[in-house]
């Protein structure tokens, strides 16, 4: 849930953040931009922020009053100055979300929903009499959804203005995921046009708006000020790298102790760390919140709970797939260095547009540092440019990588002509068989842990393209499991069988080759295969060290 109404009075566990609020109130700038990884927890702080600020109005015919909603929290226990900001002020809250759509006036048109439901919200103001006739209009225009698309350049500026003609107050602007329509308009292709608008309706509330008290905006990537921030002087961003409000956003080591306490699985502990953990914002430590709570509510269920990569599937992972997918010899080793648990280091620049991310490969790794996909492990100053040293934050993040570069590697070979490699090896062509495996994985982003796991499934993959035969792994086979079968139609009875070995040296290809070789025979892999019809039988013995293979056959 991200309604922190609907959490609290719902009885929900919720981990108190209201610290936020006081923090906030101490060091605010006249506007503030939060970019926090996707599911870190920004939709619910803004919403919490909207009930603490908002004075009581009139919705659906009832007062509405949410005081209430903080008994007990953090914040009731703040000093005067910040209590007495409770309930004082009109609130715009508008969320950005919905904008992720295939074409540029289906985003326009979210986006437009999105401002006639915070006009909706607020139109107990038509009843004051505040409001000329030609305000009235212009205000039901857009509840409406009749209003001209030049109104809606400057719909949150004129919604700000009629809320404090009406009140008598400034008021607090929450836009929560103001960069959701820039990405996908970039991914889309409409960027120019979806910026063009985007900066037209940012800065005609947030620019020089004398109605405006202060504003705070979330997102997962700083956009540079020359992309839609233009001539707005008064940000103060606050990115992953900053050390204030750096345990608001994702649970703390102390929040997941106690939540493993609270629901008595506490022996989960080791492997929520190794799953969720190790992510750096400032100098805190921080846990990823949606895959924790989806844990522990798994884990509350019958039978065994298991970690899974529950941030996987919260939206796409594009940009990792981008990585992947333009990544040159060096990208690819820094990968493997990263998947392997090393580090890489980059110099990390704020500001960036989307034009920009393909300019540089150093611009990628700066987005996935700051979307969450790398984490922090030490910082170095070099003039005015900061170098980060980076990792894999943990065992979820990495999954999505290895998974990604699987997808990757499986497209390649479905693109890529290897009629050659598949006729070399079924005319036992070992020299070509060797050549071809070996190219194909220098050209790859292995996993470098060595393990034949990884082999094996390398290899099926490679064969799963070979026109005419069906591959079928690990299957039971006189009297042990053959790595891999290449089965053609049993009325051809033709039957490739592959078994592989992992070598501890360069020098020990050979050796290892031979012995997957004669594990054919002293297993009899083929025996069952000849009672099902199959006569002709090619046998290999695959050795591989790191990305170097050596084959034998028979």
């Amino acid at each position: 849930m991200d309604d922190f109404k609907e959490v609290i009075e719902s009885g929900c566990y919720y981990v108190d953040k209201t610290g936020f609020i006081s923090e906030l109130l101490d060091n605010r700038g006249k506007v503030n931009v939060f970019t926090r990884p996707r599911r870190f927890g920004k939709t619910l702080a803004l919403s919490m922020l909207r009930y603490y600020f908002e004075r009581e109005i009139f919705l659906n015919g009832e007062l509405q009053d949410n005081r209430g909603l903080f008994t007990g929290l953090k914040i009731m226990d703040a000093k005067e100055a910040h209590l007495a900001y409770m309930g004082q002020y009109p609130v715009v809250f508008m969320s950005l979300k919905s904008a992720r759509q295939a074409r540029y006036d289906l985003a326009y048109h979210c986006i437009q929903n999105e401002i006639a439901k915070e006009f909706e919200r607020h139109q107990y103001i038509l009843q004051a009499n505040d409001l000329t006739d030609a305000q009235k209009e212009q205000y039901l225009r857009f509840v409406e959804k009749r209003a001209g698309e030049p109104e809606y350049l400057t719909a949150l500026e004129f919604l700000t203005r009629m809320l404090r003609r009406c009140t008598g107050k400034r008021v607090i602007v929450l836009l929560d995921e103001y960069d959701v329509p820039l990405e996908n308009a970039w991914l889309r292709g409409f960027y120019g046009p979806m910026a063009d608008f985007i900066r037209s309706l940012f800065e005609s509330v947030l620019k020089s708006n004398e109605n405006l008290e202060f504003a705070v905006i979330t997102g997962c990537l700083r956009i540079s000020k020359e992309s839609i921030f233009t001539g707005l002087n008064n940000l103060d961003v606050i990115s992953i790298l900053n050390e204030n409000y750096a345990e608001y956003f994702g649970f703390t080591i102390p929040e997941v102790e106690t939540i493993l306490q609270d629901f008595g699985i506490t022996k989960k502990r080791d492997e929520i760390r190794e799953w969720y953990d190790g992510y750096l914002f400032g100098d805190t430590e921080v846990y990823n919140p949606w895959s924790v709570m989806n844990y522990v509510k798994g884990a509350l269920g019958k039978g065994e709970n298991w970690p899974k990569a529950y941030w996987a599937n919260t939206s796409s992972n594009d940009i990792v797939k981008n990585l992947v997918e333009r990544a040159d010899s060096t990208v690819r080793q820094e990968l493997e260095n990263l998947l392997a648990g090393g580090t890489i280091e980059k110099p990390i620049h704020e500001d960036v547009t989307y034009y920009d991310i393909y300019q540089s490969q150093d611009n990628l790794w700066n987005v996935l540092f700051f979307t969450g996909y790398l984490k922090k492990r030490k910082v170095r100053f070099e003039l005015d440019t900061a170098y980060v040293t980076m990792a894999i934050p943990n065992a979820e993040v990495r999954y999505i990588y290895r998974n990604t570069v699987m997808e990757w590697t499986q497209q390649r070979i479905r693109q890529k002509d290897f009629s050659e490699f598949y006729q070399a090896l079924l005319d036992k062509n070992t020299a070509v068989v060797e050549r071809e495996m070996s190219l194909n994985l220098m050209e790859t982003i292995s996993f470098y842990d060595y393990r034949e796991d990884y082999y094996h499934a390398y290899t099926a993959g490679l064969l799963k393209c070979m026109d005419g035969y069906i591959v079928k792994p690990n299957r039971e086979s006189g009297l042990g499991r053959s790595d891999i079968l290449l089965l053609s139609p049993v009325y051809e009875g033709i039957a490739v069988i592959i078994e592989v070995k992992v070598a501890d040296t360069f020098a020990g290809l050979g050796g290892s080759a031979k012995k997957a070789l004669e594990q054919i025979d002293a297993r009899q892999y083929d025996v069952e295969l000849k009672l099902e019809g199959y006569h002709t039988f090619l046998k290999y013995g695959f050795a591989f060290y790191k990305k170097q293979c050596r084959v034998m056959a028979c």
